[in-house]
């Protein structure tokens, strides 16, 4: 049995979940602290759980007592709609947990801090497939979700200068699979639970923001637990920055097309543009060597299997009236 015992934060969370399930699976001791913000959270009975504010420092370094390797996976987060409604919250909020868990995390001696960062910190990219050194060589991020995942990133390396706490940074590229709920309000939720939201309650023509030439390349929320795990546990992964995701690029209406083919809708695609948002970044594709290279990770699972699993499931929940209304 593994010894390992690990700290989730933001561990009832859609990624976080995940994370936390995959550990308990293979054995591993696994401590959860969240605040259960987010609708429909629920964590994993096999689990210790600590319902904690981690903008709290004071209650903060309680949850890292024997503690050996944390991964921060705690944060304001939800889709663009959510990046522009909320933007001072989001910057303030977040910052206050990076502060909470880092100190906390050196007053505890952990081993490693595994940093959940984003793919929204290449924002500003103009290489496509973006590196993870081209972080420190393109412009910081213009919206205030992508500047405070980049600032979690600026944590890491300075409290290593400082303190030498060891540390990881994941970045999961557009995350996608079930268990995460679409919202009543577009943009408040990721894209596709948003459009398949909008199907299933017949919408039509369906509606898209912008003009459906945004390109993303999407991975599993399992593959990206997996990712973020094997970084945690592996030697090269320390003090290392890692694009988690595929490489596999797919414009918005190509994508909405898809759904609507998978959900075998009876009438012709037809869709309506309609205003996007202010920071709808058009194109984002990591470069994924480094973590095939140095830990030997690459996704696993294809994203035709991955979209069907997801439409199922929230046709499913859609019928047991688990949407918002």
């Amino acid at each position: 049995m593994a010894k390992t015992k690990f700290l989730v934060t933001g561990g009832a969370g859609f990624i976080g979940s995940e994370i936390v399930r995959q550990l308990l699976d293979v054995g591993y001791m696994v401590r959860v602290a969240d605040n259960l913000s987010k609708k429909n959270a629920s964590v994993d009975k096999r689990a210790e759980f600590i319902n904690v504010d981690l903008t709290d420092s004071r209650k903060t370094k309680a949850v890292f007592k024997n503690i050996d390797i944390c991964i921060n996976a705690a944060a304001k987060i939800g889709g663009i709609g959510y990046f522009h409604k909320f933007p001072a919250t989001i910057l303030s909020e977040n910052n206050k947990i990076y502060s909470s868990t880092f100190e906390s995390a050196v007053a505890a001696g952990i081993k490693r801090l595994v940093y959940i960062s984003s793919s929204m910190v290449f924002e500003s990219a103009t290489k496509f497939p973006s590196e993870e050194e081209d972080v420190t060589k393109i412009p910081p991020p213009v919206s205030s979700y992508g500047f405070s995942k980049l600032s979690g990133e600026w944590y890491c390396r300075s409290f290593w200068d400082q303190y030498r706490l060891p540390f990881s940074i994941c970045r999961p590229f557009n995350a996608y699979g079930i268990n995460e709920f679409p919202e009543r309000e577009v943009g408040y939720a990721h894209v596709i639970p948003d459009l398949v939201r909008k199907i299933v309650e017949g919408q039509y023509p369906l509606e898209m923001l912008g003009d459906g030439k945004q390109t993303r390349c999407f991975t599993h929320v399992s593959d990206v637990a997996d990712g973020i795990i094997t970084v945690a546990l592996h030697p090269n992964g320390q003090n290392q920055d890692f694009n988690i995701g595929s490489d596999k690029e797919i414009k918005m209406i190509d994508l909405a097309e898809k759904i609507w083919d998978v959900m075998e809708i009876k009438k012709p695609f037809k869709v309506k543009f309609v205003k996007g948002f202010k920071y709808d970044i058009r194109k984002r594709v990591p470069n994924v060597q480094k973590a095939k290279k140095l830990i030997n990770w690459e996704p696993k699972v294809k994203f035709d299997d991955g979209l069907k699993e997801v439409i199922t499931w929230l046709q499913e929940k859609k019928a047991e009236g688990k949407f918002q209304r």
